[in-house]
């Protein structure tokens, strides 16, 4: 069977139809909107990229969008209350290239963190959450300092279970435990700077998608190499990527580094 962007289309209409929901296509940008019709609010998502994963995973990648939708649009009719549920105060990673409004114009609450990477607030909603903006805050009466706080004590309360691969000499530690914040652990200083013990060549992170954290013992070029075609098949094939490139660890400091072939430079530069 052919994938296009038409049978996709009506495929995820077949799958998200709802008699509250209102489903449009705009052909010229191959995007599909679905909207909760009472809030007058939902969710755009870009077909080119599903039919291109679908090419992997079949089923799977519509699952993954099915799936996406519907938890994002539970979440926009869920109320959030900060007050006596701070435990479900988290930091998120994203892109510098992700929004910093919803739809409606409202500001999310953000925070920078490195050239590539930027930090946003979510309260969790069990199997979603919802990320905090400036109307939340308002409703509640809380200060931005006071969830920031509150967020990075509890992303440092959550699980550090790893995995680890070794490829070459190279130390791969893999962290990955799909609640939605796995990223975020980048953020725990004091486990990165646990890992740094452990360390014996340079230690470089990566966040390719907000389901894993990648640190990498490096002891020689085929490390890089290695890490490199790690952190770009998982900011490929992850649901909310974040950036393909990696960062070097050192002093407490993350810095984006590029690798190409056999040499690693800073500042973005890399040659053969």
């Amino acid at each position: 069977m052919k994938m296009d962007s038409i049978k996709m289309k009506k495929e995820l209409e077949a799958r998200l139809a709802a008699d509250d929901r209102k489903i449009t296509y705009d052909r010229e940008k191959d995007q599909l909107r679905i909207e909760n019709k009472s809030l007058g609010k939902g969710i755009t998502i870009t077909l080119g990229g599903i039919v291109a994963k679908w090419h992997s995973e079949k089923e799977k990648a519509i699952d993954e969008v099915v799936y996406y939708v519907e938890e994002g649009l539970r979440a926009m009719t869920d109320t959030v209350q900060l007050t006596d549920h701070e435990k479900k105060i988290f930091p998120v990673i994203r892109s510098t290239s992700f929004p910093i409004e919803s739809e409606e114009g409202v500001a999310f609450l953000t925070e920078e963190h490195t050239a590539e990477t930027k930090i946003y607030y979510a309260y969790d909603m069990g199997t979603t959450y919802r990320l905090i903006d400036s109307r939340i805050m308002e409703k509640e009466g809380w200060q931005a300092s006071r969830i920031k706080e509150i967020a990075l004590f509890n992303v440092r309360s959550l699980k550090t279970s790893l995995k680890v691969d070794q490829v070459a000499g190279n130390t791969f530690y893999f962290l990955n435990s799909n609640d939605g914040y796995d990223a975020s652990r980048i953020l725990n200083k004091g486990f990165l700077n646990e890992m740094q013990k452990k360390i014996t060549g340079t230690m470089v992170l990566a966040v390719p998608h907000q389901d894993v954290l990648i640190i990498a013992d490096i002891q020689n070029n085929t490390g890089y190499d290695v890490l490199a075609q790690m952190a770009m098949s998982f900011f490929a094939n992850g649901r909310v990527p974040i950036t393909a490139l990696s960062f070097l660890y050192e002093d407490g400091e993350l810095e984006p580094i590029f690798i190409l072939g056999k040499t690693r430079n800073q500042d973005g530069k890399g040659s053969r």
